[in-house]
């Protein structure tokens, strides 16, 4: 009996080793999407740029499986998101999905990703607040296979309304946002901050995602405000501005995370310049001087000039370093495991629960949704030495959590976030 035994288990363990090996061999699938549609297309351009300089700072492999990548293409909206991310999944039978880029894609996929156990999703840099946190009140649960290793809206907005308020001395702001909900979240990050510390947002406009004509809204702008928060981006934030400089608009302007990034500030004409001056919070900022994140910008700018990186910017966007950040730890947490995605991934996704990324743009690691905590930074946009608009830091907050600091009675409140919630008050409690 136990001589068998012996033979079964060495039989058991040359078995093992044979599909190891033979494993080891296969390309690891990766499916990847991105927004290289619609209005945010130059988005989905910079994000894949980000995530190449991932593959390419793995040497192309993952726990010794070459990396082989399949890329889907969005429109930001949450119909063209679920068809790229099913046929990755169900037809081309990728190991790993990124996705989505854009907030309301992001909770479609959150969604989609219970219904598919076996397959862990690493967001690619969407930031709707309930992609997530979910829903309490309707009973909408987080993902056990979705993690976000980006700050989400609300928290790429932390220390903006304070540094409006007190530093700024602004009193009353009116908003302007794209009618979706990664824009919700981010006024709700900038609601609670600025209203709790005394100021006042008289009116905000919603418009819809690839709106051209932006003329109705300008004129209706308010004229007793300190400034005008906008919160639009890629070609929605090129028009916006156009218009508004023709319209003689001359006031302070506030900043989304994706109204002062590269996909904006390295737009063709001069209506840019009217973001000169612009205070903004997001994840990154152009000349951070961390060495992490000079050298990451290195890493861009001298990449050759093909295929994605064939029209890149100046320098990274926040989509970039966040599809780089999603891949990154993707790949460490896969090494750890030696690419063991037995048991619906079981071993992997401890790995990545606990990972602590030492990112370009600080330390992330993640909450018990798999949500990241990080670093969060205000910034101005100036003109550097070379003519280029840049986001200059002005002050870093670290550690930036889900709740911003509230308790979890307070924040559900908040949730989901919308065109008119959460309401400015000076107290929430």
């Amino acid at each position: 009996m136990r001589k068998g035994l012996m033979i079964t288990t060495a039989v058991g363990i040359a078995a093992l080793a044979y599909a190891v090996t033979a494993n080891a061999a296969d390309k690891l699938k990766v499916g990847v999407t991105a927004t290289l549609e619609g209005t945010y297309t130059v988005l989905g351009e910079d994000g894949m740029r980000g995530y190449e300089l991932a593959v390419e700072a793995h040497g192309g492999k993952v726990a010794g499986r070459e990396i082989e990548t399949i890329v889907g293409s969005t429109d930001a909206s949450p119909d063209s998101a679920l068809r790229a991310a099913k046929k990755l999944v169900e037809q081309d039978k990728v190991d790993m999905l990124i996705s989505p880029l854009s907030g309301a894609e992001g909770i479609a996929m959150r969604d989609y990703s219970k219904t598919q156990p076996q397959i862990t999703v690493m967001n690619a840099s969407s930031g709707a607040l309930e992609t997530t946190y979910g829903d309490p009140a309707a009973g909408v649960t987080p993902s056990p296979n979705f993690f976000r290793t980006n700050l989400d809206g609300a928290q790429w907005q932390a220390g903006l309304g304070d540094y409006a308020y007190n530093v700024k001395h602004y009193r009353k702001i009116a908003t302007v946002g794209e009618d979706y909900a990664f824009v919700y979240t981010q006024v709700m990050g900038l609601t609670v901050e600025f209203c709790k510390a005394g100021g006042q947002i008289t009116k905000r406009f919603w418009v819809p995602l690839g709106t051209k004509d932006f003329a109705s809204v300008i004129s209706a702008l308010p004229d007793d405000v300190d400034a005008i928060y906008l919160g639009l981006g890629g070609a929605d934030a090129v028009n916006f501005l156009n218009q508004y400089q023709q319209a003689g608009g001359n006031a302070h302007l506030m900043g989304g995370s994706i109204m002062v990034d590269q996909t904006v500030l390295s737009s063709k004409g001069k209506a840019k310049d009217a973001l000169i001056g612009t205070i903004a919070a997001s994840g990154m900022a152009d000349n951070d001087p961390n060495p992490k994140w000079q050298a990451f910008v290195k890493a861009y700018q001298q990449h050759a000039k093909t295929g994605y990186f064939k029209n890149a910017f100046s320098g990274p966007s926040l989509l970039a370093i966040s599809y780089y950040n999603s891949a990154d730890a993707m790949f460490k947490a896969l090494d750890e495991v030696h690419g063991d995605l037995s048991n619906n991934n079981k071993r992997f996704r401890e790995a990545l629960s606990k990972i602590v990324l030492d990112a370009p743009n600080g330390k992330i690691t993640l909450d018990e949704n798999r949500q990241a905590i990080g670093t969060n930074f205000v910034t101005e946009v100036v003109k550097n030495d070379k003519g280029d608009l840049v986001s200059k830091v002005v002050k870093v907050i670290p550690n930036v959590q889900e709740r911003l600091g509230f308790s979890k009675a307070v924040f559900d409140k908040f949730v989901p976030p919308g065109r008119d919630n959460p309401p400015c008050k000076k107290t929430y409690d």
